[in-house]
């Protein structure tokens, strides 16, 4: 199982891929350009080159996330066109990189009509990958159900996904503290939801895995990270998850509290104990 974390680059593409590498992970996650942002970013291709060169080395497979202001059901306009623009940059800098993908959160919709919400989310993906050739997917990440409740359940992501003019350039990426707070996933009845992920062909689509415990407790629609089995879910509940058999092979990101002058070594390795052999 590729196990890691989520690393800055500060330093660069490839100095992440370095910091991945000593905290003992074959897997990391990056923002590609500044998270708080829609700006454009003018990468350096060689770094992003030498970032996908020694990831290929050393086995390690990466995942970028997108900025917090990304809405994928923006109406049309000025935003939805800096979304847009934004997400291709988002999905070059990754492909550059050797990345597998960009990790998008659902679309959120605050009008009446909800299915209105569903439309313009469509409409975004299909004007953002009608042009896209690489092989950098865009990563649909479920809502934790905070405000809007789009993007909470299974049936959701994989109609939305089947409806897309191009779904092969679409995966998942599944958060498990985004389920547990939306009761997607209760933390006791992970056998039941994995079934119904195999029924509607989502695993099939999974491509990455947020690995998160959560401060509060399930369905309560409240979006907080706790270190593995030190929060709601507890950490047998993660045994169920990580030998899931579909999960081998695709990468398992931890986005959980940093230690205070600490890292997330022990934690990865933690992930990798609870995953079995």
């Amino acid at each position: 199982m590729y196990v890691g974390c989520h690393v800055s680059i500060r330093g660069g593409y490839l100095a992440a891929a370095k910091t991945a590498l000593a905290l003992g992970a074959d897997a990391f996650q990056y923002f590609p350009k500044n998270p708080r942002s829609l700006t454009l970013k003018a990468f350096d291709p060689k770094d992003a080159e030498a970032c996908r060169a020694f990831c290929r080395e050393q086995g390690i497979v990466s995942i970028a996330h997108t900025s917090y202001p990304v809405n994928l059901a923006a109406a049309p306009g000025a935003l939805y066109e800096a979304i847009a623009d934004s997400l291709r940059n988002d999905l070059e800098i990754a492909e550059s990189c050797g990345s597998i993908g960009v990790v998008v959160h659902f679309g959120q919709y605050k009008g009446a009509d909800v299915l209105e919400g569903y439309r313009l989310m469509i409409r975004m993906v299909n004007d953002i990958l009608d042009g896209w050739s690489g092989a950098a997917k865009l990563l649909i990440e479920n809502n934790a159900g905070q405000g809007s409740r789009m993007g909470t359940t299974l049936e959701e992501l994989t109609q939305v996904r089947q409806l897309l003019n191009h779904p092969e350039k679409v995966g998942f990426c599944f958060d498990t503290c985004h389920a547990f707070a939306s009761g997607l996933w209760t933390g006791d009845d992970w056998e039941q939801v994995a079934d119904r992920m195999r029924n509607l062909g989502y695993l099939d689509a999974l491509a990455a895995v947020h690995l998160n415990d959560s401060v509060y407790p399930a369905v309560s629609f409240r979006d907080r990270h706790a270190p593995i089995g030190r929060g709601a879910i507890g950490r047998e509940a993660f045994v169920s998850l990580l030998r899931t058999p579909e999960l081998r092979g695709i990468p398992v990101v931890l986005e959980t509290p940093r230690p205070p002058g600490g890292d997330h070594r022990e934690e990865i390795a933690l992930v990798r104990q609870l995953a079995g052999p």
